[in-house]
């Protein structure tokens, strides 16, 4: 297993490098250049030319590169045009607040999604699984923020259990760690602020798992359809094994591998999407900061934004393959 775990770290190296090539080439390509870009209204000849000097635009292009990625190896993305503060300090703050509604989302979406997606399988064709296919197809057809205006104004305005935004009471002076509030509170014994957290966060966890849930549904189901017609379950049912056991270690194992590689995708696409569900709710993360900076032309954030969410998005993809690999040994072994 640790051989494979490498193996595959060693194969994440290629495609972040890659992915420095684009980001650094991405900024040259800018209208007028990253010093136009960065001068915005303010852009004459002659402070162009000042810019470019002082980045070190007259450089060699390789030159440039490797001074670029230099930096980036040391964490140092620059400081954001907005706030003049550090890039990687900014996304210290912000990140912790996305990872807390991601992984919330992906949890209530995996805790719902895989039972009725097998549940919609075993009684295919009939009520349960024709409105589990309803249901899915709702998931995906509503717009996240739609969906989140809707839990706001049911469970806050009409029933008032729920706040409407915010990722905590203001009023609540809760000592921050390592930045995610429903953590920090259980590390402190502040167990009041980590209440006031989970109900913070059940509204936007709900909204942004909604898609993910959709889908987890849908590909559980398919998979699980799949799998019960395989020659290894016929097998298996012939030597007289119980059904809960041709159910769980047969039809239900083998059927989340692929539920696994959505779960992966799905993962990243929520670290990288969360910017509308942050902005309904007012969560204050990476969304925010996204939004922001393309607002307002801060290309140092950009940048360190768009490297963030691909490193997340191969870190989350390791995980699937280690989990493929758990799943089903015969991929360790190939």
């Amino acid at each position: 297993m640790l051989r494979f775990t490498v193996r595959r770290l060693l194969q994440a190296v290629p495609t972040l490098f890659v992915l420095s090539i684009l980001v650094f080439a991405w900024l040259r390509l800018l209208p007028g250049g990253p010093a136009t870009a960065l001068l915005g209204d303010k852009a004459t000849p002659e402070r162009v030319a000042a810019m470019n000097e002082v980045l070190g635009l007259d450089d060699p292009i390789f030159v440039q590169y490797f001074r670029f990625l230099g930096r980036i190896l040391s964490g140092d993305f620059g400081n954001s045009l907005i706030t003049g503060d550090p890039v990687m300090e900014e996304v210290g703050w912000a990140f912790p607040a996305t990872l807390e509604l991601s992984v919330a989302a992906m949890f209530l979406a995996v805790l719902f999604g895989i039972p009725m997606g097998y549940i919609a399988a075993r009684f295919r064709g009939r009520f349960l699984d024709n409105a589990t296919v309803v249901t899915t197809l709702v998931g995906v057809a509503v717009p996240v923020f739609f969906l989140g205006f809707l839990l706001k104004y049911i469970f806050t305005q009409e029933m008032s259990l729920l706040p409407p935004s915010g990722r905590q009471d203001v009023l609540i002076d809760a000592t921050r760690v390592t930045g995610i509030a429903t953590f920090d509170g259980l590390l402190t014994g502040e167990f009041d602020a980590t209440w006031d957290a989970m109900l913070h966060l059940i509204l936007p966890a709900v909204a942004l798992a909604s898609i993910p849930f959709a889908v987890i549904v849908r590909i559980t189901r398919a998979s699980v359809l799949d799998v019960q017609g395989e020659d290894f379950v016929r097998t298996a049912n012939s030597k007289g094994l119980t059904t809960q056991i041709v159910r769980k270690r047969h039809v239900l194992r083998n059927a989340l591998l692929p539920v696994s590689t959505t779960i992966g995708l799905q993962t990243g696409l929520l670290m990288s999407g969360a910017v509308l569900t942050e902005k309904v709710f007012a969560w204050g993360g990476l969304g925010t900061l996204l939004e922001q900076a393309i607002q307002q032309r801060d290309y140092p954030r950009l940048q360190g934004l768009i490297l963030l969410f691909a490193v997340v998005f191969v870190l989350v993809n390791l995980l699937v393959d280690i989990s493929y690999a758990i799943i089903d040994p015969r991929v360790r072994v190939r």
